[in-house]
This record gives C-alpha cells, sequence and structure tokens, in this order.
C-alpha cells in the first residue's frame, strides 16, 4: 500500500529537521578538516614547486618506507584478526553477563593513553625488559632478543592499541549469525569443526573483512607506536612526514608525503568496499 501524499510531506519534514541537526558538525569538518586539508594541498604544491611529488614518488627513501609501512599494517592486521576471532567468538557465543565482561575488558584500553600504553610495552621489550629477563633466567636464550626497535615492536604496540577495533567488527557480524543454522548443520551430521569452517566462518566473513580494513587504514597514519618501538633507520611513513616539517622545515614535502598517504589510503578503502559494505564499518547497516 502507497503512503499518502501527506504522510510523504511528513516524513521528509521529519528528514529536514534531523538534517539540520547534522549542520554544526558539518560546519565543523570543514574548518577544521577540509579547510586545512586544502591548504596542505596548495603548499605542497607551491612550496617550492610540484617537484615534491616527483621526489616522494621516485626517491627509494620513500619508497622503502611506504613498502615498510604496508607491510607494518598487514602484520598489524594479521595479528589483530589471529588474536581477536577467538576472543570476539567467545563473546559473541557467552551468556550477556560473560559477555559484557569480555566487551568491558576490550573497551577499557580506551580510557587509557596510547603514550602510556606505548611507553609501557618498552618495560615488557626492551634487552632488560621482563621478557628477556624471564628468559635468561630460564636458560632458554643466552643473550636478549631484540624485540623492539624493528618491526615486531612496532607491530606489537599497534596491534595492542587495534585490538580493539578488530574484535567489535568481529562481534558485531558474529551476532547476526543466526545460531539455528549451526544447528541445523549439527543435525544434518556434520561435527562442529565442518560446521565452524562450512558455516560460521563464511557468515564471519563481513566482519573480518570491516575489522581488517578498520585496522590497516589506522596503522596506515600511526606515528607514535612505531616513533618508541619501532627501527629509527626504517621509519614508516608517518615518520617521515614528521621529520619534513618539524626538522627540515620542510612544509611542502612533508605536505605531498601526506596527499600521497591520503590518496593511498582512499584507494585500498575504495578496493576493500568490493568486498565489503562501507556500512557495515559505520553502522549503518540495514538503514535506508
Amino acid at each position: 500500500m502507497a503512503p499518502s501524499p501527506g504522510a510523504a510531506v511528513r516524513f521528509r519534514g521529519v528528514r529536514s529537521r534531523w538534517g539540520a541537526l547534522a549542520l554544526p558538525g558539518a560546519a565543523a569538518l570543514a574548518v577544521f578538516f577540509v579547510v586545512p586539508l586544502a591548504y596542505m594541498l596548495v603548499r605542497s604544491l607551491s612550496d617550492p614547486s610540484p617537484r615534491n611529488y616527483v621526489e616522494v614518488i621516485t626517491s627509494s627513501i620513500y619508497l622503502k618506507s611506504y613498502a615498510t609501512t604496508l607491510l607494518v599494517a598487514v602484520w598489524t592486521v594479521v595479528v589483530c584478526l589471529v588474536l581477536g576471532y577467538p576472543y570476539a567468538y567467545v563473546m559473541a557465543r557467552s551468556s550477556r553477563p560473560i559477555s559484557m565482561i569480555l566487551g568491558f575488558c576490550v573497551l577499557m584500553p580506551f580510557w587509557m593513553s596510547i603514550l602510556v600504553r606505548t611507553y609501557a610495552w618498552t618495560v615488557w621489550l626492551q634487552d632488560n625488559g621482563l621478557i628477556n629477563t624471564f628468559l635468561l633466567r630460564l636458560g632458554l636464550i643466552r643473550e636478549p632478543m631484540a624485540l623492539m626497535g624493528n618491526a615486531l615492536g612496532t607491530t606489537v604496540g599497534m596491534a595492542q592499541v587495534l585490538l580493539p577495533f578488530m574484535v567489535l567488527s568481529l562481534v558485531t557480524a558474529m551476532k547476526r549469525i543466526d545460531p539455528a543454522l549451526e544447528l541445523a548443520s549439527r543435525s544434518l551430521g556434520v561435527g562442529p569443526v565442518r560446521t565452524f569452517l562450512r558455516v560460521f566462518l563464511p557468515l564471519s566473513g563481513p566482519g573480518v573483512f570491516a575489522g581488517g580494513l578498520i585496522v590497516f587504514v589506522t596503522a596506515l597514519g600511526f606515528y607514535l607506536t612505531p616513533a618508541i618501538l619501532g627501527d629509527p633507520t626504517k621509519p614508516l611513513i608517518s615518520q617521515l612526514i614528521v621529520e619534513r616539517v618539524n626538522t627540515l622545515l620542510d612544509f611542502g614535502g612533508g605536505g605531498a608525503l601526506g596527499i600521497i598517504l591520503l590518496v593511498l589510503t582512499l584507494v585500498i578503502l575504495l578496493i576493500g568496499a568490493r568486498f565489503v559494505d562501507l556500512k557495515e564499518i559505520v553502522g549503518l547497516r540495514g538503514e535506508s
């Protein structure tokens, strides 16, 4: 049954009033994001010239930095997925009280400073840290292992920060899976392992892609964690941007690196949108 013209007019009126509430946020976004981004783009083309882009695209230093950034981001996604999937599964299939406790544990790191959490990792990972001291006393190693000052330390620190994003994305997808599907599979004589692999795992795919995309894109712009735990001889692209701006006062070159990183991020988002609906990421799935 088609809605009456009066109902359609009232619906449009309600939508327009709700849309007006977004105006302050849109204005703030334009002032504090779009305008600075436009200024950075102009600066990258004019300070001193568009040759900034030629330099950052052709220089082996920057190409290696982009490759290192992508590799670390990929490994961060892998670590978050391996650690987060079992946790999310238990959280999604547990009773409400246990699920709330597990959810609290996931959200608790958001209440602590990333700087504090990153420096806490140095207590564990440095040569005389807790891990190396423990292994040395057990006689499992003869000399301290290099657990920080390299890609390993960067990946560990970034995974710890980004793990909640992966878990929350996975839980959202897993809770949409009807348990009756698993029961139906078991009733047909399929074992629990095959049921998980053939039924549950494919249906949780949107959560895997959404969480992986969020973690990967966020990892591309990390600065603080790789600056403290990473290898100074193999910096990520965010570290080179800070160096160009703060140390060399090369705002044009730093702007060019930032624009390229932004374009790279947008390209990855567009590619990811072919595998997962972006509404899945922002929580708008099913909204019209």
